[in-house]
C-alpha cells in the first residue's frame, strides 16, 4: 500500500460576470477538473478554502461545492487582499487532500486569465473560461 499524504491543490478560475449561476458554474469546473485530474473524490478532501475577488459577491463559491454533493467537506470562503493590478473576477481555491501522489505529482488547475497566476504549473488546456 502507498504512503498517504496531505497535499495542498490550488487552482483558480477566471470569469466574465459576478452573478450566481457564473460563480457556482466557474467554481464547479474548477472543482471537478481538480478531482478528475488529481484522481480524488469527496471523501480523500480535508478542507476546502475559496477566495474571490473584490468584485465576485453574487454567491460564495463553496455552494458549488455543495451542488457537487460534497456535503461534508468543511468549506471556508474569504475575500482577496485588493492589491493594484491583481486579477479580476477570480475564483481561488486551495483542497487539503490525502493523496499519495508525491508533491511534484500534484496537478494544479488554472483557467481562464488565472493561468497567469501560474504559468509554470499550467499545462495548454481547451476550456470554456479561456
Amino acid at each position: 500500500m502507498d504512503k498517504v499524504w496531505v497535499r495542498g491543490i490550488r487552482g483558480a478560475v477566471t470569469i466574465k460576470e459576478n452573478t450566481p449561476k457564473a460563480i457556482r458554474e466557474a467554481a464547479k469546473d474548477l472543482l471537478s477538473l481538480i478531482a478528475a485530474e488529481n484522481k480524488i473524490t469527496s471523501r480523500d478532501i480535508i478542507s476546502i478554502i475559496f477566495t474571490v475577488t473584490n468584485d465576485l459577491d453574487a454567491a460564495f463559491p463553496a455552494e458549488a461545492a455543495r451542488e457537487l454533493g460534497w456535503n461534508l467537506v468543511p468549506l471556508l470562503c474569504a475575500t482577496e487582499i485588493p492589491v493594484p493590478g491583481s486579477l479580476e473576477k477570480c475564483i481561488r481555491v486551495l483542497i487539503h487532500a490525502y493523496m499519495s501522489c508525491s508533491q511534484e505529482e500534484v496537478r494544479h488547475i488554472y483557467l481562464g486569465d488565472a493561468v497567469k497566476l501560474r504559468p509554470d504549473l499550467n499545462e495548454k488546456k481547451e476550456n470554456k473560461y479561456c
